[in-house]
């Protein structure tokens, strides 16, 4: 889901923007500041190595990074409230004046305080965080000539988006933190099946690179037919591990997910280091095969 948030947000933005009638590079612009804005939200996993270190060498794993990371991931910096005044701080930042660069940094540090108030020190460290990637993309922003307007803007879609990718993989997001409000109690539930429901977030996923990729298309004048190889097609041979690999969950998930992207390679030119190499059609070729993939897993699967 790391980069679903940055995609959906780069399509929201660009796709908005054009029809804004801004003109297409600038769309691109536009949408490309908004998928990095949607990425602040995740700078919480920093809390992750710093509790590495307060456990054992001997207990390090992938297990237990998440399980360290989500002693804060997915609190404070995926609240809406904090995601909208962050986005009012980058605004201010932009104007490019010193009482707004004050403001825009008393912002931040009012985001701390409250943060610390509410969380404790981790939880105000961790907003410092994200409030400092925030005014790193102001600044950003200001170098491309985006306006505090069309900076609040592009920052609220990539922040605010971001919370909402993760009700179907883990537990809602506290959205209005720091105020005491449930807005989301339980995770959206796709399928009563684990694995049926692991597959359509799954889906939901590869929806949203397709939807990036099928803006980027229309506003650079491609055509996603003529961006895909037939040899995506390969991908169809991944039905064979519905039958050969235990059946993954949200929890058992690293084999389906690391093997079925795996397939990805088909997209790979024979001769990458030569002249001429297409490497958006790569891309593409790969997602394409991933996804067939992901369809004949689930047809073979639904079979057994």
């Amino acid at each position: 889901m790391f980069v679903g948030h940055g995609l959906l947000a780069f399509s929201l933005m660009a796709l908005a923007a054009e029809r804004w009638g801004v003109s297409r590079e600038r769309a691109v612009t536009f949408g490309v500041l908004a998928a990095l804005f949607a990425t602040v939200p995740d700078v919480d996993v920093v809390y992750a190595p710093v509790g590495l270190l307060l456990r054992s060498v001997n207990t390090l794993g992938p297990d237990v990074f998440w399980e360290t990371a989500n002693v804060i991931h997915r609190g404070p910096t995926h609240s809406l409230v904090m995601g909208a005044l962050l986005a009012v701080a980058v605004a201010l930042w932009v104007t490019g004046r010193d009482a707004g660069r004050v403001l825009a940094i008393g912002v931040v540090g009012a985001l701390v305080v409250v943060a610390t108030a509410a969380s404790g020190v981790v939880g105000g460290l961790v907003i410092l965080v994200y409030g400092l990637g925030g005014l790193g993309l102001a600044l950003l922003a200001e170098r491309l000539a985006v306006s505090p307007r069309q900076a609040l803007a592009v920052a609220l879609v990539g922040l605010l988006s971001h919370p909402f990718g993760d009700l179907f993989t883990g537990s809602p997001p506290p959205f209005l933190y720091p105020l005491d409000v449930t807005l989301v109690a339980e995770r959206v539930l796709l399928h009563p099946d684990p694995t049926g429901h692991l597959l359509a977030a799954f889906a939901v996923e590869l929806a949203t690179v397709w939807l990036a990729v099928w803006t980027y298309a229309r506003l650079t004048g491609h055509t996603l037919p003529g961006l895909v190889y037939p040899r995506a097609s390969l991908g169809v041979g991944y039905a064979v591990a519905a039958f050969v690999l235990p059946a993954p969950t949200l929890d058992q998930s690293a084999h389906f997910v690391f093997s079925v992207l795996a397939l990805s390679v088909v997209g790979a030119p024979v001769r990458p280091f030569s002249r001429g190499v297409d490497w958006l059609k790569t891309l593409v070729t790969g997602l394409a095969a991933v996804t067939i993939a992901a369809l004949a897993y689930t047809l073979a699967y639904g079979l057994l």
